[in-house]
């Protein structure tokens, strides 16, 4: 109460009504001239504002201004305002909120209640972001509100507190009062709390605080584990007696929205075991929540386990059974009742106001779910013989006509609330259930595979699982959910199906588990189908084809039996024909996935070499799938009529030969969606099909180019000319897919020209045709895309498209055409795009090796100028891309070193070769991205040095520095493939016969260095590279002094002796290719050896050492190995001759070790020469015998 006027004001009222001052927070003055140009809306806060500003602590009618003040705002809807341009200023509305909590007292809870209804209104219909001082004010108000006011204010303060911390939790500096152990939210929300609706705004309030904003910090962990376990045991508890299903509900949802928000943008951090099953098991519960006819005594823990777990489903209770009417009723009119509600329910959905779609998604709901029990009752069903036999797990019990219930309209209401309720819960149970599935780790997740996705049909009534859902439920919304879910289970999800395996005859004593993946897939296969059928929800068929394609994605058809694939093909070709453009789009994408997945797979081959049936069977949706038919009485208008009805008249037999010739009907049916018009298309629309579809056809083109090109080829010229229309076109990403289709081509014709592919030449495209197909490319609007400086994507890919011409044919191109090609890339390289000008240093690292331009001098020092320039540039991924062109540009100099000869080395600039050398050296100590590739280039220019340049003083130096960074790389801790390529530089180096081995101060540490890699490294591929390297050399003077030399040996044999030493079974697998290298170099270095060798080689090989040595060497002159490699690791080892010549090369060694000259030796070298001798003479024996 006000004090009157003239009388001291006690302690008490100072505090309720602390006295107001101006401040720098304060609204700015708006003069009643500038209200005429806003809004209602801003007019009304505006006049609501500057009154409650005026109003003073001390005021005597304070508490009935303020009452009327609060109910004009609170009358105010902003969201529904017909204004479209309502701009209330965020800070407006803060200072507002901060004003008005100075002037309500909290022993007025009257005004309290009001005002914290004014904060949940305006922060919720305005989405008022908070600075932190009104975060801060608020939270404070609220909090000291709960405290000090009476309990029935409760509801409202906990309201607005929800609405103040949502999104804001880490931000909240009083978060410790409210969810540390006794604080006000766990208080409110615990079990033992009474008031059903206080617990829901609790709950409410604490899955607000622990909601993240992207870009934000996420709540602590502590709290969100606090938040964690009471919404784990809201959910877990029963419900309580005497409480109303209804609000029970109401409390479930806002758990299910906390652990969804705990779960959201992060990992599992709420430990393993029982909690993970306890939390799957209450979300499966929930998942069923409210489904008629449903009994079930569910588990209160899951458990990962590899076999399924089935439920005991009793018998379900009696129900009243429908009319007999009533089925034959249904089977014929659902489809008219669906689509008749289907069209009525689109007129009505406009609205975009928050508050009125969820009016709408509660109409939606409620009258969605007739027509969908009907499909669940014959067209959900209806597929399967176990379906039939069994009755459906949702009975509908609410389906009853007005004249056949037993409700009046005020229980027919409450019914109806209460099943879109169940509808609500089972919706967030999914919701939640995908939260759990993207933040638990996979290898965890599939541990609770067949708990959601069924093995196979039972006999018996079918365990409840997600595609009980998917077929089952009544909303289109939860079984849009459960399609979400199970999508996101199944992406990623290739290992886990890998070991999935039908193909062999099942056991007859166990089920193997690769058996019960195998039947998984196929249940998968058999229940999406089903789904397919049935649907007519538009959003949530397009659901069904997307989960579909990732099913296709990730599982192992290659070990499967044949026909799932077929008979999908078969079932999504008529959805190509629906008139909803977001169901054309997932079809495509199916396709998609079904010509990608473990490419080129025979069925599919199969499938694309068939011929074109006109359209398959109709779909239950055939009303929906006539949006080709054209209105009108043409002979095309009855053609396409006839082709989309569902009777279609036998077609006949196609001949081999027709068979053969014909182009696949899938890449006929994407040209003509990317090139032909629509059939349906109005006068002054766009004739052609809509972007998506385009873009989409596109990419089904780009991937039958790419795993089945032979299929492809023969319609390489239209494949061409739809490409190029493409790239005509205005629209950037029509563009994009035109450039990368054609880019597939070329690496399709590269592949098929490859000297390592099988591919008989009668085969292949023809040269003549593949140089035709890129002049037409070439003088077409290709070079508009490349110069195309708005678009750097487009430039990049027009770039990687140019990369992708085959050599052959680039030389038998026009030289203006050659000419424009090398000019373009070479100027892109300016570009400030680093997309740009990485994809232009890559095609130049590509033309470098045409046989065509490689020797040409002036491009080849174009190009490493290019390059070099490149390798300064800030970007890594453009540093990347220079060094790996400057490696093929050092291959090309070593190639033409080899076949041009000297001429080469002399007319090639020496200072230039100077630079690339400082430039690789310097690119070896940068990421391993850069580096694996410039030690590569190291090797070659190393080996490219001629030995006139290297007694330069110009190239001393650097040369130094360049092995320096070699022995430091293949000394480094970095990945597999940097130390791999930094020993094959060193032997690479070590080819050069001009390199002064046995003088260089640097040679010592080479030799080092290679040595601790072949004894020490952990990967086998790298001690492999390391040992050819030590066998490069082909003098005994490379390797140095006598240490040196048996420092090299011993090293050798160290690594011999221990080669099937590891812990790692991957490494294992390259023993016998690290023993076969190893025997080699050791040979080699026998071969080599001299006088001054002699007593140190036969102390080792008399000793422990030489008995491991011959074990070893036995086994490689006796056994034919046959290493897969590489090109460069071909080069870096030599030949691999058979054993035959194995034997004969250890003989010539043993000759040229006996016909040493002695004069002058030693009695320790002759002893040592004996000692020798006898260990290959008794090696030849042991080989010759076995």
């Amino acid at each position: 109460m006000a004090v009157p006027t003239g009388v001291s004001e006690p302690a008490s009222s100072r505090r309720a009504f602390p006295s107001m001052s101006l401040s720098a927070e304060a609204a700015p003055f708006v003069p009643e001239s500038h209200l005429s140009c806003l809004s209602d809306a801003e007019k009304h806060l505006s006049r609501c504002s500057a009154k409650l500003r005026a109003l003073r602590a001390d005021s005597v009618q304070l508490r009935e201004q303020l009452n009327l003040l609060f109910d004009q705002l609170l009358s105010e809807n902003y969201n529904k305002t017909p204004d479209v341009s309502v701009n209330i200023r965020p800070e407006d509305v803060c200072s507002l909120l901060k004003h008005t909590s100075c002037l309500v007292p909290l022993c007025q809870e009257h005004l309290v209640v009001k005002f914290c209804q004014l904060v949940h209104h305006l922060l919720n219909q305005l989405k008022v972001i908070m600075d932190e001082h009104t975060l801060s004010v608020l939270l404070s108000y609220t909090v000291t509100a709960l405290k000090d006011c009476s309990a029935w204010t409760h509801s409202d303060v906990l309201l607005a507190l929800s609405t103040v911390v949502y999104g804001n939790g880490p931000h909240c500096q009083q978060v410790g009062s409210l969810l540390s152990e006794g604080g006000l939210l766990l208080q409110y929300s615990s079990l033992s709390q009474q008031s059903m609706e206080l617990r829901h705004v609790a709950l409410n309030c604490m899955a607000n605080i622990c909601l993240r904003i992207p870009g934000q910090p996420p709540l602590d962990d502590h709290y969100r584990s606090t938040c964690f376990q009471v919404f784990l045991k809201t959910l877990v508890s029963p419900k309580p007696p005497d409480t109303d299903e209804l609000f029970y509900c109401v409390v479930i949802q806002a758990a299910l929205k906390g652990l969804q928000y705990c779960l959201s943008g992060g990992k599992w951090k709420f430990g393993e075991g029982d909690k993970l099953g306890s939390l799957l098991a209450a979300l499966k519960r929930l998942m069923f929540q409210g489904a008629p006819g449903l009994s079930v005594e569910w588990p209160t823990v899951l458990y990962p386990t590899p076999l399924p777990q089935y439920e005991g489903v009793p018998s379900p209770k009696p129900a009243e059974p429908p009319a007999p009417s009533a089925p034959p009723k249904n089977a014929t009119a659902s489809g008219k009742t669906s689509g008749n509600k289907k069209r009525k329910s689109k007129g009505k959905g406009k609205k975009t106001q928050t508050e009125e779609s969820r009016g709408e998604e509660k109409d939606g709901e409620d009258k969605e779910a007739v027509p969908a029990l009907q499909r669940g009752e014959e067209g959900r069903g209806g597929g399967e013989t176990a379906a039939k036999s069994f009755p459906p797990l949702f009975y509908p019990s609410w389906k009853l006509n007005s004249s056949d219930s037993e409700f009046s309209d005020t229980e027919g209401n409450a019914q109806s609330k209460l099943r879109l309720n169940h509808i609500r819960v089972r919706q967030g149970a999914l919701h939640c259930k995908l939260a759990v599935v993207k933040a638990v780790e996979k290898r965890t997740l599939y541990g609770y595979w067949s708990s959601f996705i069924p093995d196979s049909p039972t006999a018996g009534p079918p365990p409840l699982t997600l595609l009980t859902i998917i077929l089952k439920d009544p909303s289109p919304k939860v079984r849009l959910c459960a399609l979400q879910v199970l999508t996101a289970i199944l992406d990623g999800s290739r290992q886990f199906l890998a070991v999935a395996e039908d193909t062999a005859s099942p056991r007859t004593s166990y089920t193997p588990f690769s058996f019960l993946l195998a039947t998984s897939v196929r249940e998968l296969h058999r229940a999406l189908s089903l789904a397919l059928l049935a649907e007519t929800s538009s959003q949530t068929l397009t659901q069904v084809v997307k989960c579909l394609a990732f099913l296709v994605a990730n599982a192992p058809y290659h070990r499967l039996r044949p026909g799932l694939l077929t008979s999908l093909w078969k079932q999504i070709r008529p959805y190509m024909r629906h008139r909803d453009v977001t169901v054309r789009v997932s079809v495509l994408t199916l396709y998609g996935a079904v010509v990608t997945t473990q490419a080129p797979l025979p069925e599919v081959q199969l499938l694309l070499q068939q011929p074109d049936d006109g359209g398959g069977s109709c779909t239950p949706q055939d009303s929906a799938l006539s949006w080709r038919q054209r209105n009108g009485g043409s002979q095309t208008s009855a053609a396409s009529s006839k082709q989309s009805s569902c009777s279609h008249s036998p077609q006949p037999p196609h001949t081999p030969a027709e068979k053969g010739g014909s182009p696949p009907w899938l890449l006929e049916l994407c040209l003509s969606l990317v090139t032909q018009p629509r059939e349906d298309h109005l006068d002054g629309e766009d004739a052609l099909e809509p972007l998506p579809v385009r873009l989409a056809a596109l990419q089904v083109l780009s991937h039958l180019v790419r795993g089945y090109f032979s299929l492809t080829q023969a319609s390489l010229s239209e494949i061409g000319q739809a490409s190029t229309l493409c790239l005509s076109e205005t629209d950037p990403p029509l563009q994009l897919h035109g450039s990368k289709l054609l880019e597939e081509c070329g690496s399709g014709i590269i592949l098929q020209y490859r000297a390592d592919n099988d591919v008989p030449e009668s085969s292949r495209v023809p040269l003549t045709q593949v140089v035709q197909f890129w002049s037409s490319v070439l003088s077409g609007p290709l070079n508009a895309a490349l110069q195309n400086e708005q678009h750097p994507t487009l430039q990049a890919s027009a770039c990687d498209t140019l990369a992708s011409i085959l050599p052959q044919a680039f030389a038998q191109l026009p030289e203006k055409t050659q000419l424009m090609c090398i000019t373009m890339l070479l100027g892109l390289t300016y570009l400030e795009s680093s997309l740009v000008k990485m994809a232009a240093v890559r095609a130049l690292g590509l033309y470098i090796r045409f046989p065509c331009l490689r020797e040409d001098v002036m491009f080849v020092a174009d190009t490493a100028n290019i390059v070099l320039a490149a390798l300064d540039d800030r970007s890594i991924n453009v540093r990347a891309r220079a060094a790996w062109s400057l490696g093929n540009l050092t291959d090309t100099l070593v190639a033409n070193m080899q076949s041009v000869g000297v001429d080469f080395q002399e007319e090639f600039s020496d200072m230039l070769l100077l630079k690339m050398l400082q430039a690789a050296t310097r690119a070896s100590s940068d990421k391993d991205r850069v580096k694996s590739s410039a030690v590569r280039a190291l090797g070659n220019l190393l080996r490219f040095l001629r030995e006139s340049q290297m007694t330069r003083s110009a190239f001393q130096r650097p040369l130094e520095e360049a092995f320096v960074a070699l022995v430091k790389t293949v000394q480094s801790e970095a990945t597999m493939k940097v130390r791999w390529n930094a020993c094959y530089a060193l032997g690479n180096a070590f080819r050069n016969p001009a390199l002064p081995l046995k003088s260089a101060a640097w040679t010592h540490d080479a030799f080092s260095a290679l040595c601790h890699a072949v004894t020490s490294c952990k990967n086998f591929k790298v001690r492999i590279e390391s040992a050819a390297a030590l066998a490069v050399p082909t003098h005994r003077d490379c390797y140095g002094n006598p240490k040196q030399f048996m420092c090299v040996w011993q090293s050798l044999a160290t690594a011999l002796e221990h080669s099937e030493d590891t812990n790692d079974f991957l490494e294992y697998r390259y023993s016998a290719s690290l023993r076969h290298k190893l025997s080699q170099a050791l040979l080699h270095l026998l071969s080599l050896s001299q006088w001054q060798d002699m007593p140190s080689l036969g102390k080792s090989l008399a000793g422990d050492e030489g008995s491991a040595v011959k074990t070893h060497l036995v086994k490689f002159f006796s056994v034919d190995q046959t290493v897969e490699e590489t090109d460069q690791e071909r080069d870096s080892k030599g030949e691999s001759f058979p054993p035959q010549q194995r034997i004969k090369s250890l003989q010539e060694t043993l000759k040229r070790l006996k016909e040493l000259d002695s004069n002058g030796v030693g009695d320790e070298e002759l002893q040592g020469k004996e000692m020798v001798t006898n260990f290959l003479e008794e090696l030849l024996k042991t080989c010759e015998v076995s």
